[in-house]
């Protein structure tokens, strides 16, 4: 029998996660505000947000570290709620692997099972090390290794006791971009091969999007919005996951007309939106929020404007600022319809002219195009974005 077999076939029969008006309060601050939400069996799921945000403390209480204030918690058809840690069937890696120092790699991985009395466990170990593909590095000790191989025995370790779900703790935050990235890949490998169920914290957005099958953008103890990473990404619903889940432009404007396409006017001109991509705030009228990321946007000089294809939607504006960032030149752009819009433009053919202080044309497919409700605040989320960096 294969390592996913014997993994799969102990998580049928409903090894989902469900919270039921999970909450948690310190005091008088509520760190996670009541919520339910559903892990499917077998998905790699990320919780995502800026710090304080009550993703970690979310994660805690699925791991039985924090006891919620309010709400139940399921593994499958269990009640987990008031059970102690060590009898869940979940295992958590933390940012910090630790590893024991004096032990090596096998031995490390292989500690929760020993310390369960189980005598056998060269297999089951060198299952593990084939997975996590560190075969050639079973006698090593621990800082004989990259921090990217520290934190695969760490994630050896917590699989070998065949846990239900595992849960990782910004589990990439120590290390650099480059082996962050390598290892996010590795990670989303391993969770397919073995296809359990991983619960992953993070704040990095690009890593959420990278690795997760769906994503709860958690902001203020609350979940915002929960989806695919695309779906997140091409149709957010608040002006928070608009601008922490990549860049948007967001332009206000005023309604003229609704139907399948909304018809707003900004700026002194006018913009469709699709109507399955407006809020339902936005389908009533009065003053709403158009967004279009800076990727979607085509930048034309205004001597070429007369070449822009009909049915576009399109602004005038002036170039402010523009830096080469290698891929791509990425424009800021002053408009009567909004001040520093943003856009990503390939360098594939570079009009020289496009430059600060040149007249311009921004235009793009409608389709790209979505509507929010103004009532909220246009600047949500972008300097947690910052913070993050």
């Amino acid at each position: 029998m294969t390592d996913k077999t014997a993994h799969t076939g102990k998580n049928t029969g409903g090894g989902d996660v469900r919270l039921t008006g999970i909450s948690k309060a310190y005091g008088s601050f509520t760190a996670v505000h009541p919520l339910d939400l559903t892990v499917p069996q077998g998905s790699f799921f990320a919780l995502l947000g800026a710090s304080g945000c009550g993703k970690t403390t979310t994660l805690r209480m699925i791991a039985g570290l924090e006891d919620p204030s309010t709400g139940t918690i399921f593994l499958g058809d269990k009640d987990v709620t008031d059970l102690p840690p060590y009898k869940r069937p979940v295992n958590t890696v933390f940012q910090s692997y630790a590893l024991f120092p004096h032990m090596d790699i096998s031995e490390n991985i292989a500690f929760g099972l020993r310390r369960r009395g189980i005598k056998s466990v060269k297999k089951q170990v060198d299952d593990m090390l084939e997975l996590v593909q560190l075969g050639d590095k079973a006698r090593h000790k621990p800082h004989q290794l990259s921090g990217g191989q520290q934190q695969r025995v760490a994630v050896a370790r917590a699989l070998i006791n065949h846990p239900q779900v595992l849960l990782l703790d910004e589990p990439l935050g120590a290390l650099d971009l480059k082996l962050r990235r390598q290892m996010q890949l590795e990670l989303k490998r391993i969770q397919t091969e073995v296809g359990i169920t991983f619960v992953h914290v993070t704040h990095d957005q690009e890593e959420a999007m990278t690795m997760a099958d769906q994503v709860a953008v958690m902001n203020g103890g609350r979940v915002e919005q929960l989806g695919a990473p695309a779906d997140l990404y091409e149709n957010p619903q608040t002006t928070f996951v608009a601008n922490f889940l990549g860049t948007s432009n967001l332009i206000e404007a005023e309604v003229l007309e609704t139907g399948s396409d909304v018809v707003v006017t900004a700026g002194g001109g006018k913009l469709r939106v699709p109507g399955d991509r407006c809020t339902s705030a936005v389908r009533q009228g009065g003053k709403v929020l158009v967004g279009v990321r800076p990727e979607k946007i085509s930048l034309a000089h205004a001597d070429d404007a007369g070449s822009i294809a009909d049915g576009r939607n399109r602004v005038t504006g002036r170039i402010v600022d523009s830096s080469f960032i290698g891929v791509s030149t990425q424009y800021v752009v002053n408009s009567p319809a909004g001040a520093e819009l943003q856009v990503y433009e390939q360098n594939i053919e570079r009009d020289a002219r496009l430059r600060p202080g040149a007249e311009v044309v921004l235009h793009w497919n409608p389709a790209h195009t979505f509507g929010l409700d103004a009532a909220q605040d246009i600047d949500a989320g972008v300097e947690t974005v910052e913070d993050a960096g």
